[in-house]
């Protein structure tokens, strides 16, 4: 018989309470962590400015808020970093470690910034604190995602890794719902001088709570059984960061593509659009929020339906539906924005939210699937951060610096169109990769005829997988279990 992964069934996790932790926990980290960055991002398109760049909000509204919004891509260039390191140890130490360890950094930094002295209390150093906060998130989000995509997906049976590697993608929109919910309610519930004064330090300060809990719940799930499989066997690359570098170039390349489209459009919705309908169209900051609340349910809905179609249909077809969504609503969206109407902005941002989760749902599983298990945690966390800089980083303004220099929206609805192409063709170079195994093959390495091979040893016969790249086998389990080289 031919040797399989036990991760590579229709198995699972070992019981019911065992799926639902695994779940649980990561959603839970990834809402966390985003709640934490959508707080920040929801903020900046309100009422940062004043608060920390008070000189320049006073002489140059306008470029104060586009470098408020410039605030948020500072944190993105570091993510490539955080996923570096975060993937490497990742793959060397295992996935629960670094989730614990990204879980609790987002979370100090965010307390911190709800301590800040403002501009008008230290002048200078406190932009300046801002941004090595803001730094600090960004390397934090970098490792993190990586981590929980592959906890949920490498934990799933076969048939169902779209499905729960969609739990840690609805984070984004459960972080949205709590981020938005919670300053809808300060907004209605204190005076605009008391939330400008000390109300908008509450949601940073709350990080502290859900930090505790998100640990609590982490803690208590499993490793991954890949990383188990790979310290089983003694597999893991010695240097998981140069490998991916040699021999996956491509995949890091097409997962960066895949993700632009989707995270520019998705940082429209979660900073742009609140700052345009508050001080472009002078809509009722409560009336945005709600609104803002309201379509982020649809997200969390369209994204978990993403996943469960990918399982159907295929990653390829459900992505690129998406996608399409997304692009053909461009223009038609801005026009009903622009009628200043709150019921039809809402249906605005809805229907956005169709494409926006039929086009992430199935990433956590496209992307492990991607990459083979040594290297997968540093490949799929380095292809999502560079992704979100080239998509989302400066998404916000990039759509700012467009409407103030073109006057018409509809130049912000073209500029995510091309990025939606950009995706697309990423999706269709990366080929379909639902079924693919994510077990541990036996050691490999390419062979110069770019075929495989299987040797009966022992009387099972051992396959190396056909991953991204061609490989052969280059060690055969023995009949006692032990592992000895082969030279072919």
């Amino acid at each position: 018989m031919t040797a399989t992964s036990s991760v590579d069934s229709e198995a699972g996790p070992s019981s019911k309470h065992e799926e639902r932790k695994v779940l649980a926990g990561t959603l839970v980290g990834t809402t966390i962590e985003w709640y934490d960055f959508f707080i920040f991002a929801q903020l900046t398109a309100t009422l940062l400015s004043p608060l920390f760049l008070a000189p320049l909000n006073a002489s140059n509204p306008g470029l104060a808020q586009i470098l408020s919004f410039a605030l948020i891509g500072i944190s993105f260039l570091f993510r490539p970093l955080g996923a570096i390191v975060a993937g490497h140890l990742g793959d060397r130490l295992g996935r629960k470690a670094m989730l614990v360890f990204t879980l609790v950094m987002m979370g100090a930094a965010t307390a911190l910034i709800g301590m800040l002295p403002t501009y008008a209390q230290i002048g200078v150093w406190a932009p300046i604190l801002l941004i090595l906060l803001r730094v600090i998130q960004g390397f934090s989000a970098g490792g993190e995602w990586g981590g929980a995509a592959l906890m949920a997906v490498e934990h799933a049976p076969m048939s169902k890794r779209g499905l729960f590697g969609a739990y840690p993608q609805i984070g984004v929109p459960v972080g949205m719902i709590l981020a938005t919910g919670l300053l809808y309610f300060l907004n209605t519930s204190m005076s605009k001088e008391d939330f400008a004064s000390w109300g908008w330090r509450v949601p940073f300060l709350l990080s502290i709570v859900l930090i505790v809990v998100g640990y609590l719940i982490r803690r208590a799930v499993a490793e991954s059984p890949v990383f188990k499989e790979m310290s089983a066997r003694k597999e893991e690359s010695k240097a998981p960061l140069g490998e991916l570098i040699r021999k996956h170039k491509k995949a890091v390349l097409y997962s960066t593509m895949i993700f632009i489209g989707n995270n520019a459009a998705g940082y429209l919705l979660i900073a742009f659009f609140i700052s345009y309908a508050t001080k472009s169209l002078k809509m009722p900051t409560p009336q945005i929020l709600l609104a803002t609340t309201l379509a982020s349910f649809g997200w969390l809905i369209f994204t978990l339906v993403g996943g469960w179609l990918s399982d159907k249909i295929g990653r390829v077809k459900t992505f690129l539906t998406g996608y399409a969504i997304v692009f053909a609503w461009m223009i038609p969206m801005f026009a009903l924005i622009d009628t200043k109407n709150i019921v039809l902005y809402g249906v605005a941002l809805f229907v956005l939210t169709i494409g926006l989760g039929l086009s992430y749902g199935p990433m956590s599983a496209m992307y492990a699937e991607m990459f083979p298990a040594n290297v997968r945690y540093s490949g799929i966390s380095i292809g999502y951060a560079f992704g979100a800089i080239l998509g989302g980083a400066f998404a916000a303004t990039i759509a700012e610096a467009l409407l103030q220099g073109t006057k018409w929206t509809g130049s912000i609805g073209i500029y995510i169109m091309v990025l939606c192409v950009i995706s697309a063709v990423g999706v269709i170079l990366a080929g379909e990769t639902k079924g693919r195994p994510l077990g541990v093959a036996p050691m490999c390495r390419p062979n110069r005829s770019g075929t495989s091979r299987q040797r009966s040893t022992g009387g099972t016969r051992v396959a190396c997988a056909l991953l991204p790249e061609r490989w052969t086998e280059a060690s055969v389990p023995t009949a006692r279990g032990s592992s000895r080289p082969r030279v072919l």
